[in-house]
């Protein structure tokens, strides 16, 4: 971030004395961070600074990445636990301690001593039924999800698929598991009653045989894929 790497952290706790040259400003909250997007099959956010387009391929466990035209970074995903952004007025990005109040830009050219503003929240849940709060378990990000849609979930930052809290994934699996077992008995009683007439009527039954079976596999499948999903997190009171 700045003028070094992008994911090193900038600045150490210290003390201050100078009193010129002082800012007061906010960190940067998770509702600030640009959520990625495709354009031409490529995922892509917005530069904070300059709006020009950052391809992050490649790149989305990175906390930031490094805009080509302005060389300024941008967060693409929380800070990490105990610590938080911070946007001097020269643009350049830093990270420091989430209990900091006073730092110092490291940028030669700038040297500001910035007061931090009380640390924004993550926004309140909408007062909207069944809506919560997730904690995404590939990434550890936050992310809002309405609960009434009883189906697997696509992280908007890291865009993996979880489950949200363990009911929704078992609950489907045993769906899927009871019907492919009602679909293998089916398919297993066909066979057998009407063993004799297939050897008259030919292939078309054994078609009709594969067939049935084949669907019971495929919804076994699926009552592997939902036991198997990996579970996220709902934070707080639902």
């Amino acid at each position: 971030m700045g003028d070094s790497n992008e994911t090193q952290a900038l600045l150490r706790d210290s003390v201050i004395d100078e009193e010129e040259n002082v800012s007061t400003i906010s960190p940067i909250g998770p509702d600030e961070v640009p959520p990625p997007y495709e354009q031409a099959g490529q995922p892509m956010v917005t530069c904070r600074v300059c709006q020009a387009m950052i391809d992050i391929s490649g790149k989305r466990e990175q906390h930031v990445v490094k805009c080509s035209e302005c060389n300024e970074a941008t967060p693409i995903r929380n800070a990490p636990p105990g610590k938080k952004y911070v946007r001097c007025p020269c643009n350049c990005l830093l990270i420091c301690k989430s209990s900091s109040q006073r730092i110092a830009c490291p940028r030669a050219d700038c040297k500001r001593i910035i007061n931090l503003a009380p640390s924004p929240v993550t926004p309140p849940v909408p007062t909207l039924p069944g809506m919560c709060r997730v904690v995404c378990i590939h990434c550890q990000d936050t992310f809002l999800y309405q609960l009434m849609k009883n189906s697997p979930v696509r992280c908007p930052h890291c865009r993996k698929v979880s489950s949200v809290g363990p009911r929704m994934a078992r609950a489907k699996g045993i769906k899927f598991a009871l019907l492919s077992l009602i679909f293998f008995a089916i398919a297993l009683g066909v066979t057998l009653g009407t063993l004799s007439a297939a050897k008259t009527h030919g292939g078309g039954i054994y078609v009709a045989y594969v067939g049935a079976f084949l669907l019971a596999f495929i919804l076994a499948g699926r009552a592997i894929y939902f036991f198997a999903m990996k579970v996220s997190v709902i934070e707080g009171p639902m």
